[in-house]
Formats: C-alpha cells, structure tokens, sequence
C-alpha cells in the first residue's frame, strides 16, 4: 500500500508526521486511527473525553467535582467553574481563593478566568473579598461584551449582579505577613504554594474543551500586580479546533511568552501534547538567563484526546481523571531542583 500525503486529511497529515515510520505500518495495514492507546499515557490519544486535568495536589478535589458534573451530564464550562471553585472555597489553600497568602501590603488579592469551546471568555483582576472570582469571570463573559473587569470597577459590578462579599481574616496568613515584614524579602519558591495557581482544561464525551484558572497570586507581591492567571492566552487558552492549555508558576514568565496560547498553536501544527508544553517550557527558558527558583508548568489536551505536560523543574505534579484513571501525575521537567 502507497501512502500519499496529497491524499490524507489534515489530521491525518498530523498524526502521519507525528508517528513517522509506526504510522506508516499502522496506515500500511488498514488502522483506522494509529495514534489511538487505551491506556491514556500522557501524550497519547484517549476516545475524545470524558478527561479532566488540573494542576498541583489540590487538583484532585477539582478534578472529583468536575468529574461529578460530567458525569451527571453537565456542561463541560460548568465542570471547569464548579472544579476549581472547590479549592476556592478551601481557607487551608494558600495560593488560591481568600484563604491565599496576601500581597506586601496585606491584603489578599485575586485573579481568575474561563474559557469555552468556541473561544468565549471571561476574566476578572485585581478583586477582593469575593469566594468566587471564576464565578465572576463567567459572569463577564456571559453578562457583558468585555473579557476582563479589574479591580474596584469588577467590585462593584459583582455587587450590582447579586455577587455577596465576605470578610476573612486567618491568624496564621495575618502572622506570617506580620512575619515577612521584617525583612520583606520578596523571592519565589520552587514548588512551594506560594504561587501554586489552579488550572483546569477538560474534555466532555462529546469532545467540547474547556478551561479555567483562579489565584490569589504570588505571596507578598506588589499591590495591584497581576498575574498570567487571568489573561487569556497566557495563564489559558482553548480553542475547540486545536486544543485547551493551562498554566502555573511564575505569571511574568508566562505573560512573555503567550504560554498557553503557544501550547495550543504548537497542537493545531500536529505537535504531541506534551512536547507542545516542553517546547513553551523551554522557550521561557531560553528567554531568560536566570531560571534560578523560578518554576512553570503547562498542562495540554489536544482536540484529539491526547493530553500532556511538562515543567521547568521537577515537583510540578498534575490531578488527571479520566474514565480509568485517578491519580497525581508528574509531570516531565528540564531541571531538577537542588534548593
């Protein structure tokens, strides 16, 4: 049997460059999908969703929430919003929700965003006192013709459509900020939940993407700073004829590169869903001299099924579910980290 690229739709095309000399065999023999494995390794091809990926340890919270609606038959938006808005809720977190750590000024601050399928987005910065800034990202989007709302403007919107305030005040958050005041030495930490956002893409049995991402940022950090958490195309992105990725780490580095939005483009070229975050990895690597502490992490699902990640350094774990699997997965790094 001949094989001609001429003849292959696109997506074949893809899968043909990306198998090489085993897709010829697979094509050879008649295969009707080569890249198809049951066993949902990352970086191979399941049967469209149910799938649901999310990042660090308290991913896997997220990922039995979200799994719940799909199973139940809900909305794949739905999944990705009542997921991480379960770690929102958790005061023990201290890099999401308003049990986070709070900026250099004592305050906690948060930034959240949603995505759907066909692109429709939603984000809100620079908010405080609210539960649930994913919820209020899904608002923007739904609501009003804007993407993002920051600050006192997002505030008072959420106010105006039915959003309630609440006050927390955690004598352990109020000490440790009491604490790094007398030196305040502002310096990232590899691995440590100091700047841990959640991020969730997943899949519905349908094949329908979508993704979310909520933080309070980075512990002690300037106040009004914003992060990649809230920004489409850096902190996420999906786009339903390519993929959905997410982000976590270091926001700056994240924000400079497009990293989500990179992961995506680098799937609809045919790239593996783990290589597409390796190459995003690695170009924040080469763009910056000193990595030193500096940790990001991407997580994948290609429109396919397939589904990846990788990290700058090792320790970066992610929460996967699919219908065979519950598990923390790490995921595969550049540098191993000696600190």
């Amino acid at each position: 049997m001949v094989v001609s690229l001429r003849t292959m739709s696109l997506q074949d095309r893809r899968r043909f460059i990306k198998l090489g000399s085993a897709g010829i065999a697979a094509l050879a023999t008649g295969c009707a999908d080569a890249t198809t494995n049951a066993a949902t390794e990352p970086g191979t091809v399941q049967a469209k969703g149910p799938l649901v990926l999310s990042t660090w340890k308290h991913g896997m919270a997220a990922n039995a929430k979200a799994w719940e609606v799909l199973r139940n038959g809900g909305d794949v938006l739905d999944a990705v919003e009542q997921g991480v808005a379960v770690v929102e809720s958790d005061l023990s977190n201290r890099s999401v929700g308003l049990g986070g750590m709070p900026d250099r000024d004592g305050h906690v601050t948060l930034d959240a965003c949603i995505q759907d399928h066909d692109g429709r987005a939603g984000a809100v910065a620079f908010v405080q006192r609210f539960e649930h800034p994913i919820s209020l990202a899904r608002a923007v989007m739904e609501r009003t013709p804007h993407v993002i709302l920051a600050g006192a403007g997002a505030e008072r919107w959420a106010l105006e459509n039915g959003f309630t305030p609440r006050d927390v005040e955690i004598p352990e958050v109020r000490a440790a900020w009491l604490e790094w005041l007398k030196k305040a030495e502002y310096k990232p930490v590899v691995n440590i939940e100091n700047h841990d956002t959640i991020g969730m893409v997943a899949m519905d049995p349908d094949g329908r993407l979508a993704g979310s991402c909520t933080t309070s940022g980075l512990a002690f950090k300037i106040h009004g700073r914003v992060g990649d958490s809230p920004i489409i195309g850096a902190g996420l992105f999906v786009d339903g004829e390519a993929g959905a990725a997410c982000a976590t780490g270091v926001g700056e580095l994240v924000i400079r590169t497009a990293g989500s939005h990179s992961v995506v483009e680098l799937m609809r070229q045919g790239m593996d869903p783990t290589e597409a975050c390796k190459e995003a990895v690695r170009r924040i690597i080469r763009q910056n001299k000193d990595m030193d502490g500096k940790q990001v992490g991407f997580l994948a699902i290609r429109a396919d099924g397939a589904f990846g990640g990788w990290s700058v350094y090792d320790g970066f774990d992610f929460a996967l579910r699919s219908t065979d699997r519950e598990e923390l997965v790490p995921a595969g790094h550049d540098r191993k980290w000696e600190g």
